[in-house]
């Protein structure tokens, strides 16, 4: 007999199932990137420094990890995201940038919930950095 079935990846979780299964959460600690961000002619000059920090709270949906990479929501490919973003050219705000990196992380439909803090580190002289955190769920 054959049966015709989606692979589990692809099965609708409940949301009963989802509360019992847990999340894990991914961290990306001080990613410090040069990107061409600010409204201000002289931030339009040269790239500048940036500091990134993402949390990303991810479903378990109740599927053991199998110790395999795919299984999981990769870092790496998140910071190629974040490189990917600021790679397509100039930001004007930290807003914009915040929100885009989060937007491509909820992508992944097992990201449930993402904080993203963005600081430009070289704008005030007389503060460690500026810049804002933002946190969104689906």
């Amino acid at each position: 007999m054959t049966f015709n079935r989606a692979p589990v990846e692809t099965l609708p979780v409940s949301p009963a199932a989802e509360a019992i299964a847990g999340h894990y959460r991914i961290r990306i600690s001080d990613l410090v990137l040069p990107a061409s961000i600010g409204v201000y002619d002289r931030e339009k000059e040269a790239p500048q420094r940036v500091r990134i920090n993402v949390a990303l709270t991810v479903a378990e949906h109740g599927r053991p990890f199998g110790d395999k990479i795919e299984n999981v929501v990769s870092y790496e490919d998140v910071i190629a995201g974040i490189r990917a973003i600021i790679a397509r050219g100039h930001i004007n705000l930290v807003e914009t940038l915040a929100e885009e990196i989060a937007s491509m992380c909820l992508d992944d439909r097992r990201v449930v919930r993402a904080r993203v803090a963005v600081d430009k580190l070289d704008v005030e002289r007389d503060a460690a950095a500026v810049g804002v955190e933002i946190d969104r769920a689906r």
